[in-house]
């Protein structure tokens, strides 16, 4: 693909934004037939420009046959709200990546880029974005504007998550979700990427946070994003290895075949009871995989827009 082979000869997030838009770009290439009208605010009607009001949406070609100045007025102004959740502990920098590339990505490289495509269809249409990051505290909070400083600075963030080489070592995230979700006064579209893995695991807790974000009537998507290939089907060479847990420090050696089926199948288990949750308390349970696409994050967004 050109858009790939292009991608993969620049360092991924020296340009967070362009990359971002040619996510999106390629994925809109990829719809014969979209449903969703595209990705542009929806143009209504025109009404009489007022002096004094920005002349960005001044239609000249109507002013060019008219000689009178009109605005375009847009239906999808500003009515959506849209905060995102990114776990940045130390098991989200997983796999080990000496440069992170567009089809080479760990979970916070696929993270950060999704989020980021996501600014930019949320820009197009005007929308409110926010963003909220944890890992053993809660460490940024911003609420939900729509202006181009803002969609600027929370861009840097996201860079400059992605280029850290000494992440937090733990996370409780039940505990911050809880603190997120205080914050988050207005009705708001809640995305949150996290592998769902715990320092201390504590189910009851970490499901009644994940409740909690379901106050004020948001609507919450949970991306639960894993490498599948290791970390779902503990694809590891039979030799002897050690595992090592990067967010308590704790190791153990052995042959992967030792553990394997008795991994996957307590890991299946664990994954079964989040979905049952999740479809209990009504959040959108997604899978994601860092070597797939983006494809299921943007088509998961444009049904959970649509529903809101």
């Amino acid at each position: 693909m050109k858009l790939q082979s292009q991608l993969q000869k620049a360092s991924l997030f020296q340009n967070l934004e362009l990359l971002a838009s040619q996510v999106v770009e390629g994925f809109i290439s990829g719809i014969h037939k979209s449903p969703f009208h595209g990705f542009s605010a929806e143009f209504a009607e025109h009404k009489i420009y007022n002096s004094g009001e920005s002349t960005k949406h001044i239609d000249w070609k109507l002013f060019a046959k008219t000689d009178k100045l009109y605005t375009k007025k847009y239906e999808e102004e500003t009515n959506l709200r849209c905060h995102f959740i990114l776990d940045n502990s130390a098991s989200m920098y997983y796999p080990e990546i000496e440069k992170l590339g567009i089809d080479n990505l760990n979970k916070i490289g696929f993270s950060v880029l999704a989020i980021a495509a996501l600014m930019n269809v949320l820009k197009k249409q005007r929308d409110a974005v926010g963003l909220s990051v944890y890992s053993s505290a809660y460490q940024n909070y911003y609420p939900e504007k729509g202006s181009e400083r803002h969609h600027q600075m929370l861009l840097a963030k996201l860079s400059e998550i992605s280029k850290e080489k000494e992440p937090e070592k733990e996370t409780k995230t039940y505990t911050y979700l809880h603190e997120i979700a205080e914050n988050i006064k207005r009705r708001s579209l809640v995305f949150l990427f996290t592998d769902m893995f715990q320092s201390t695991l504590d189910n009851k807790a970490l499901f009644n946070a994940l409740r909690h974000l379901k106050h004020n009537k948001h609507q919450v998507v949970l991306f639960h994003v894993l490498d599948k290939k290791t970390e779902l089907n503990f694809n590891f060479e039979n030799t002897p290895k050690r595992f090592v847990d990067v967010e308590t420090g704790s190791h153990i050696d052995l042959y992967a075949d030792t553990v394997k089926n008795a991994y996957e199948n307590k890991l299946y288990t664990t994954i079964e009871e989040l979905k049952l949750k999740c479809a209990q308390y009504k959040i959108r349970y997604v899978d994601v995989d860092v070597t797939s696409n983006f494809s299921k994050v943007l088509n998961t967004f444009l049904v959970e827009k649509h529903k809101f």
